[in-house]
């Protein structure tokens, strides 16, 4: 049997196990985006959020942040190696989510139906 997971484990965990963060490398696997690019391929995602994210997955180490002195500024991101094998790592789990996502779906409206009923609620 293992141990208790260390405080660093679970910092990790959280990263990449949040709301954003797999859809982000998940997305920049396809090649360098920029913000307004993730933004519209994030559907829900505010900019502060997005923003906050992008700037958590970079200090981790998980992605590139490139900036060019232009003005408007234009700033790039990019996987790195280490990103790369998350991904990698993350790919079946994403797969099964994609084919499981409708029976999952089923699942919420009947339990949503069962629990209705159950407290005499209109359905």
């Amino acid at each position: 049997m293992r141990g208790p997971i260390s405080c660093s484990t679970r910092a990790v965990l959280n990263r990449i196990g949040d709301q954003w963060s797999c859809l982000i490398i998940q997305t920049l696997l396809g090649g360098t985006h920029r913000f307004g690019e993730l933004k519209a391929a994030m559907e829900g995602i505010s900019p502060r959020v997005l923003s906050q994210t992008l700037n958590s997955l970079h200090r981790d180490g998980l992605i590139e942040r490139k900036a060019y002195p232009t003005i408007p500024p234009r700033v790039e991101y990019t996987n790195t190696a280490l990103g790369r094998s998350l991904a990698k790592a993350m790919g079946p789990l994403v797969r099964w989510a994609e084919e499981n996502q409708p029976t999952v779906d089923l699942n919420r409206v009947a339990y949503e139906k069962r629990e209705r009923k159950r407290e005499n609620l209109p359905l």
